[in-house]
């Protein structure tokens, strides 16, 4: 069907389906219409608006309708969801959606009543034990942003096989084929069920018996300042529950942040990742001479911290950098208190900080790699859970993403505030910044530096620079990017590691899916990996260097950056 039949069919949709549509220049409506919203494999995310490339009730009941049909032919006994939505636009609408089109396919339903953080929704799966979960969140991503993501009866989000299959049930679906019921209805029939506050209180408890020593918090909650903000998110009320039940008397909330806001007010991008999101923090912090900055992103599963340099300015820290310094203090305090346990694993992804390796040799802790995404750790922990073979104690990714326990699937930014700010009290008992912990590292394990570019494309022929780049590394890797040899190339996609010194070219041993993922390991412990967003349309560069020096780094980085560049460039048809 062409993309101005589809459009047409819109038309007839509702009113307002209609208005927003007929107002619209025709690259508008191809842009619009021109293919289905991606199914990534945790769910879709995309600009809110009319159109079958956009997010919408339509959209939304069209994936739902396709997951039902998947779920009915499980031949589950008394199939179950349920459902949690964050503080964006229409996020409690599509959730209850979502959740009257399951009903309406005879699976029974529950949702939050009012909006929580997805870790939570990981938790609850478990905890009610339903088939699935759904949660409405567009991440950090700006506020026209927003999105869908399944989970399994494990708590963890679908990967790929899963998602795989969830797909073909939706692309096989018609929107004349979508079910739906009323409201009441739903309800009478006992199908639609809202959740209240028995879970979170489980979910809260659960999280404090995580703590590692409880007597230096107990010797350090009315000393440490922290300054948190949940960015106009659900953080606000299990982490400042949290905090508070722990006891610290020093919490300042950021009041400008502290209320939900679609339309993320105070911010130009709710992503903590951003050091602008932090300003208003930073004066709380700078009246208040704050020990330590938290902020988590909407639905809460990523956190950030600003802590304070040298100078005594604010700065932002990576998310590598937090995930250095919690794998650190998190092994370092179950070896001092003798009770590392044996076979402790830690999970990170590929394009997390390779420090970890150095630091977890040092205590005999293996290290796992995985692709990019806590949905392959939230895998890798209900593998071990099934073989007992090994012990999972932490898992992060670059990009603000933690996690311990294994009552949670996926990152989990209330478990991670709670951490952090324990770890600031060791920190601040041996009176230094968690600033100078992390210079501390870097001496020890040597001067670790990761960065990331990201380029965003548009529409049609976005989707077309991002192959083309993608094929062009794959297909006539460079020997040399600036003056730095490249000795290997790994492919993800085909699982093979080429040397290019010898041509010689074998396969990877990692037990990981296929992924379009190209990564270059340069001379010097090096790598330089490139990868297409999978929910978004742009493509990620990262580069991950070490030398003995930071300002070497940075230097080496700047050059890394300009010479991958020119390598691109006749592929984005840059002129």
């Amino acid at each position: 069907m062409s993309y101005l039949t589809m459009y047409r069919k819109w038309l007839n949709f509702d009113d307002e389906t209609y208005k927003e549509l007929i107002s619209l220049k025709e690259s508008e409506i191809k842009d619009r219409f021109y293919k289905e919203l991606e199914f990534g494999t945790g769910g879709l995310r995309g600009i809110i608006g009319a159109g079958t490339n956009r997010v919408n009730k339509y959209t939304i009941r069209k994936v739902t309708q396709g997951l039902a049909n998947y779920i009915k032919k499980q031949k589950i006994n008394e199939p179950s969801v349920i459902l949690a939505y964050d503080s964006r636009k229409y996020s409690e609408l599509f959730a209850k959606e979502a959740a009257l089109v399951l009903n309406a396919n005879q699976i029974k339903t529950y949702i939050f009543n009012e909006m929580k953080p997805t870790p939570l929704l990981s938790y609850a799966i478990r905890k009610i034990n339903t088939s699935a979960g759904i949660v409405i969140t567009a991440s950090h991503n700006p506020k026209e942003y927003n999105g869908y993501k399944i989970y399994w009866s494990d708590g963890g989000q679908i990967t790929d096989h899963l998602a795989k299959e969830i797909y073909k049930e939706i692309k096989a679906i018609d929107y004349e084929d979508i079910l739906t019921i009323e409201y009441n209805k739903a309800i009478d029939l006992g199908l639609y069920n809202v959740i209240t506050d028995e879970i979170e209180d489980s979910y809260i408890k659960q999280i404090k018996q995580l703590t590692l020593n409880k007597d230096l918090v107990d010797n350090m909650k009315d000393k440490l300042k922290i300054v948190y903000t949940p960015i106009h998110g659900t953080g606000i009320k299990p982490i400042r529950r949290l905090l508070q039940e722990i006891g610290y008397t020093n919490l300042f909330i950021v009041k400008e942040q502290e209320n939900p806001d679609p339309n993320f007010s105070t911010v130009i991008c709710p992503n903590p990742e951003e050091k602008e999101v932090f300003e208003k923090a930073v004066e709380v912090a700078s009246k208040e001479d704050a020990d330590i900055i938290i902020g988590t992103d909407p639905d809460c599963d990523r956190a950030g911290v600003v802590v304070k340099n040298k100078e005594g300015n604010y700065i932002v820290l990576t998310g590598n950098q937090v995930g250095l310094l919690l794998t650190y203090y998190i092994l370092d305090t179950l070896k001092f208190k003798n009770i590392l346990p044996k076979n402790s694993v830690v999970i990170k992804t590929i394009v997390t900080t390779e420090c970890i390796k150095e630091i977890c040799k040092d205590y005999g802790v293996e290290v796992i790699d995985v692709l990019t995404g806590f949905k392959y750790i939230g895998e890798k922990i209900k593998e071990f859970e099934d073989t007992k073979d090994k012990f999972f104690l932490f898992g992060l990714e670059e990009s603000y993403g933690y996690l311990t326990g294994t009552f949670v699937r996926d990152k989990d930014a209330v478990i991670a505030s709670m951490l952090i700010c324990e770890m600031a009290c060791f920190y601040k008992k041996r009176g230094l910044s968690l600033y100078e912990g992390l210079l501390e590292l870097y001496s020890k394990y040597g001067f670790f530096l990761e960065d990331l570019e990201t380029i965003t494309f548009d529409g049609l022929s976005g989707c077309i620079n991002i192959e083309n780049i993608i094929n062009k590394i794959r297909n006539f890797p460079p020997n040399k990017i600036d003056e730095f040899n490249v000795v290997y190339i790994k492919d993800y996609k085909f699982k093979k590691i080429k040397d290019l010194l010898t041509g010689k070219e074998t396969t990877m041993e990692y037990k990981m899916p296929s992924s379009n993922v190209i990564q270059l390991i340069l001379e010097g412990d090096n790598i330089i990996t490139i990868r297409p967003s999978g929910t978004e349309p742009k493509i990620k560069i990262y580069f991950m260097l070490k030398d003995n020096t930071w300002e070497k780094n940075v230097i080496k980085l700047n050059r890394l950056k300009e010479a991958i560049s020119e390598i691109i460039k006749p592929e984005m048809n840059i002129i």
